[in-house]
């Protein structure tokens, strides 16, 4: 019965299930103990669960209750299930530095390190993949952690974010699901680092709260040039609390100074191969080269009582405040200027918590961060094995501790005196509860007036207008990159149902989207209202709950910065330039060019196909990297020196034409003087001119390219060069062959 109910399951769904009218007998009874009849979803211990998808709460936008032993059992058995690994962000870079305040925040917080402007603040912050184990990839696509340990003289604050905005999810009750879905299969293990699979899209269709976050990791910002090139955002709504008890719900941003940039698609997917530590690596020679990253923090701040006056609900974490509505206030700076003396001790020990909270900030009522605050802990107690991780050196406060908490795993404090209780007259009443000077922490006094209920907001429901405005506001090339993304993704996908209902969801993003992706992975398309009414079947069959309720009409149709385009474009610092030569290269080309490049701040190194080069005036010029140990996609951009000679054994080297060709391919800025040019033409960049076309004339209209076959002033050509690298990428070049038709 069991077997021809779930048959009958996946016939309503299109499915084909392996070996259909084949099954053995064996596998016919295997299949009948994995999916007994009217299986319940329970407790551990076998309590029926009535609703899986949402955290007990005090009303619906109220906080969440401790007392709810589901998700705490959930989570509980969630935050255990590696170790020591962490479950999530495993693989991770990390770097000291400080914050400096601009200006004083009193009005809004009475956190004293955003009190003072001349007062630096220690931190300590880790970069990381979300998805992958810590011998995974760092490009892979994939969210990246961007969490941040600042050392106040009150206390330790954390701001645990990613370097997206919004997440997958509303409520914490459900990050178990998500991180099991786009985990390897449990099955076989595969795939790793990846979410192109399955059980991942399986769970992105049956949960349309989403859509937003899947739009920013299919673009572009899913994989960055750097981590000291990504945004960083604390995700979740916290309050900032002023000494007069007012509050603010404030959302925190980190906007590096270098600007937001991104890889190709197919350029990170090589570098995995050239240098599967790509990011760690940047990060680190960066600052052991001086050139330390730095970023401003934003703010952007909500009075309590405005935050239900917006198109959306601050409270959901699947929404951004856009930048039109709420500008972001820059507050100061932070600057990483020390790399870890041991990567185990700092950052793999270091432990952040959402809970790790100052005087002046607080919760809200965002029931993903009231989760979190739960979860973080939890995971420490078993990764670092007990209550005593905050003892670690990289966790330790620079604020005294004092409190009764004894014993333990990993005891590092040896306490003295007979008492370890509150209140106590043996120990003269220490250590006091702090009162008025100094103040201690108080949450804010929120009034709260709700039935205990399994419940979300109505002003959590509109799941699509804001993955429509992200839609909205990419370039055209940014979009063939988010289509191109949509179509390798889904065409991983085995099931063809899941494919097809992650179609009908983008029919809500929009219809141009759900065709251009539709026509790479064979799925038709024809309205939104029979995508809809797929989609509302599929959720009632599947128990979905948080369906999508009425769309809100968005006050904006694009906004400016939410696309790359807009990005920081005035800069080469740090930028990696190959300059491509070998034996007879024009020495005075060559060395021109580097002394601007480093000048300018660029870190120019010299790729060749021996390991010495011989320059045409005699002198010798050792070799950063060989043609056989780097790629193009390690480097921002290409310049090819002139000489006759180096340029004819170039001409006639594969790997260096390959080297010119992808680095074209990929919209990189490419310079070449005197006979260098000739290895451009002898690449497929520009093809044999047509009726009397010159192919130099045809070189030198391209965009990002600087070709002078006879340069009069060499100055005067490095100046161009440096700024067609500092536009980052020539993306215009590419849409001739990335632009995906739209069926008509």
């Amino acid at each position: 019965m069991t077997q021809r109910r779930n048959a009958q399951d996946a016939a309503d769904l299109g499915v084909q299930g392996p070996n259909d009218g084949q099954n053995t007998k064996h596998e016919d009874l295997q299949r009948d103990r994995e999916l007994p009849d009217g299986q319940t979803l329970t407790t551990d211990q076998g309590v029926a669960i009535a609703d899986n998808q949402n955290s007990l709460r005090a009303g619906t936008r109220g906080p969440t209750l401790l007392e709810d032993f589901i998700l705490r059992e959930k989570i509980t058995h969630f935050d255990h299930e590696r170790i020591p690994e962490r479950v999530v962000h495993a693989r991770g870079s990390a770097a000291h530095g400080v914050f400096e305040l601009y200006e004083p925040m009193s009005e809004y917080t009475s956190a004293g390190f955003l009190q003072d402007p001349a007062v630096k603040t220690p931190v300590f912050v880790r970069f990381s993949t979300v998805a992958g184990s810590r011998g995974s990839l760092d490009t892979a696509r994939d969210a990246r952690g961007f969490a941040v340990k600042f050392y106040t003289q009150e206390g330790v604050f954390d701001i645990v974010g990613n370097n997206i905005p919004v997440f997958f999810i509303q409520d914490a009750i459900k990050f178990p699901d998500l991180i099991h879905a786009v985990k390897p299969e449990p099955h076989n293990e595969i795939p790793q680092a990846a979410s192109a699979h399955d059980t991942f899209w399986d769970f992105v269709w049956l949960t349309p709260e989403s859509m937003h976050m899947i739009m920013w990791v299919m673009s572009d910002r899913a994989i960055p040039r750097s981590y000291r090139m990504m945004e960083g955002f604390g995700v979740n709504s916290y309050r900032l609390v002023n000494a007069e008890g007012r509050a603010h719900l404030v959302k925190f941003h980190w906007k590096p100074l270098l600007g937001v940039h991104s890889l190709a698609w197919t350029e990170s997917l090589r570098l995995g191969g050239y240098d599967a530590d790509f990011h760690r690596r940047d990060l680190w020679d960066a600052i052991a080269s001086g050139a330390y990253p730095e970023w401003e923090l934003g703010v952007q701040l909500i009075p309590e009582r405005e935050q239900l006056d917006y198109e959306f609900d601050p409270l959901d974490a699947t929404k951004l405040v856009p930048e039109e509505v709420i500008p972001v206030r820059r507050i100061g700076k932070l600057t990483l200027n020390r790399n870890p003396d041991n990567f185990f001790a700092e950052t793999e020990q270091v432990a952040f918590d959402v809970g790790n909270l100052v005087p002046g900030i607080d919760f809200s009522n965002d029931p993903l961060l009231q989760g979190r605050a739960f979860s973080y802990v939890d995971t420490q107690l078993i990764r670092l094995g007990g209550p005593n991780f905050h003892e670690l050196p990289i966790n330790r406060s620079v604020a005294p501790v004092h409190n009764d908490q004894r014993d333990g795993f990993m005891r590092h404090t040896i306490n003295t005196g007979r008492t370890s209780y509150q209140p106590n007259s043996l120990g003269g009443g220490c250590p006091f509860q702090a009162g008025k000077m100094p103040a201690g922490f108080r949450s804010y006094a929120e009034r709260i007036d709700g039935q205990k209920i399994r419940q979300r907001s109505a002003s959590f429901r509109d799941h699509f207008s804001q993955a429509t405005l992200f839609w909205n506001s990419q370039s055209d090339a940014e979009k063939a990159h988010i289509v191109l993304a949509f179509q390798f993704e889904l065409g991983k996908v085995e099931t063809m149902h899941v494919r097809e209902r992650v179609v009908d969801l983008l029919t809500n993003v929009d219809m141009e989207l759900a065709k251009r992706v539709a026509a790479g992975i064979g799925v038709t398309v024809d309205s939104n209202a029979a995508a809809m009414k797929r989609l509302q079947e599929g959720w009632e069959k599947f128990g979905v709950t948080s369906v999508p309720g009425e769309r809100h009409k968005s006050s904006i149709e694009r906004s400016d910065a939410l696309s790359m385009v807009n990005t920081i474009k005035d800069t080469v610092k740090t930028r990696k330039v190959a300059i491509l030569a070998t034996n007879g290269v024009d020495g005075q080309q060559l060395a021109a060019m580097k002394t601007a490049l480093t000048e300018a701040g660029a870190v120019p190194e010299l790729v060749s196909p021996v390991p010495l080069v011989q320059a045409s005036d005699g002198t010798e010029l050792k070799t950063d990297k060989t043609l056989l140990t780097t790629g193009s996609v390690v480097f921002d951009a290409v310049y090819v020196p002139g000489g006759k000679e180096s340029a004819k054994s170039l001409q006639q080297d594969g790997d260096a034409l390959h080297f010119v060709n992808e680095a074209f391919k990929h919209c990189k800025a490419i310079g070449a003087t005197g006979e260098g040019v000739d290895l451009l033409l002898a690449s497929s960049i520009v093809a044999p001119g047509t009726n009397g076309t010159n192919p130099e004339q045809r070189l030198k209209k391209l965009n990002g390219i600087v070709a002078e076959r006879e340069p009069k002033d060499l100055g005067t050509v490095a100046k161009q060069f440096i700024k067609a690298v500092a536009q980052d990428r020539a993306w215009d070049r590419q849409m001739t062959t990335v632009a995906v038709p739209v069926p008509a």
